[in-house]
């Protein structure tokens, strides 16, 4: 019988040596971003929104923050139609007015496969303003066709790919032909917190006010000055 904590940290620790250098490097560019007043802004469907969300608005967690939520594109609103609007093509046209970026931001595209259309467009309007663009993707999949009408996967447009290596299918458990234990929100989870702790870190060598929501449970905090600084872009 497997053990899915098991099998989940040997998953772990391989991501994390194999993808520190690329994390590293990409702090040190978000932190010089977010220095000239740049923000993280993430975007994903379906599960992939939950990851975008997760950093969001967090005791401990950088302020600079923003998940681009689409409604028609979350689960809520009803997972099929989530699914299918994902893989339609030209359907990123209508969804195009909730990206609002500015040079110095970041764009983070979340998507586990990294072949549909609504993904690799985003990755393609980011670039197209100017804006650092990173996937978290498994590239398990980059043998899978794309599905976008370029034939482009997301690892082929975007500046940055984060590994999750997640294999195809997502589970990493297994019973006759079953497979089962999804680890794709785990894993990252994981990669995009670790890039935020040494985003602040790096922040920290550099000698700034650190922009880090503190746990108003825990007593004063200055999260109000942060809200009010990060305000004008994000909706908190």
């Amino acid at each position: 019988m497997h053990n899915y904590f098991l099998e989940v940290e040997k998953l772990l620790h391989t991501v994390g040596e194999q993808q520190s250098e690329t994390i590293s490097d990409l702090a040190e560019v978000i932190a010089s971003k977010i220095q000239r007043g740049g923000i993280i802004q993430l975007f994903g469907s379906g599960h992939s929104m939950l990851l975008a969300q997760d950093g969001y608005f967090r005791g401990g967690g950088l302020v600079p923050i923003k998940p681009v939520q689409v409604e028609s594109l979350m689960l809520h609103r009803g997972a099929l139609s989530a699914s299918s609007k994902e893989k339609e093509q030209g359907y990123f046209e209508h969804i195009q007015e909730a990206f609002a970026f500015n040079e110095q931001d970041v764009c983070i595209i979340i998507s586990t496969s990294a072949k549909n259309p609504v993904p690799i467009d985003a990755a393609l309007y980011a670039k197209a303003q100017g804006v650092v663009t990173v996937s978290l993707q498994s590239l398990a999949y980059q043998h899978v066709s794309s599905k976008h009408v370029s034939g482009k996967r997301l690892e082929q447009v975007v500046d940055v790919v984060l590994d999750t290596m997640v294999p195809i299918g997502d589970g990493v458990l297994q019973l006759d032909e079953l497979q089962y234990g999804p680890v794709s929100t785990i894993v990252g989870a994981a990669i995009l917190n670790d890039l935020y702790a040494q985003i602040i870190e790096k922040l920290h060598k550099a000698g700034q006010t650190l922009p880090v929501f503190r746990n108003s449970n825990l007593g004063a905090t200055n999260n109000d000055e942060l809200i009010a600084n990060y305000g004008k872009r994000i909706n908190f």
